[in-house]
């Protein structure tokens, strides 16, 4: 999975996704070359749908039906 600036330049590639207790690490690069492991905890989680709200939550189920726009 990658994640894009607002210039669509390529910001980090996640490879890997993994649980470790209450938490899922996320593990990847950053800018292509920096190894980077990040841990979203279930607070962040939540924190994290309330930014997106029902709209934004809906949108992104949706998002997986749908394809890209080269």
């Amino acid at each position: 999975m990658k994640l894009y600036g607002p210039d669509r330049r390529e910001l980090m590639t996640i490879s890997r996704i993994e649980r470790e207790g209450q938490q899922l690490i996320l593990k990847g690069k950053v800018f292509g070359t920096m190894p980077l492991s990040a841990s979203l905890t279930p607070e962040e989680a939540r924190a994290g749908l309330k930014l997106l709200g029902w709209r934004g939550a809906v949108f992104m189920l949706s998002m997986l039906l749908r394809r890209s726009r080269g």
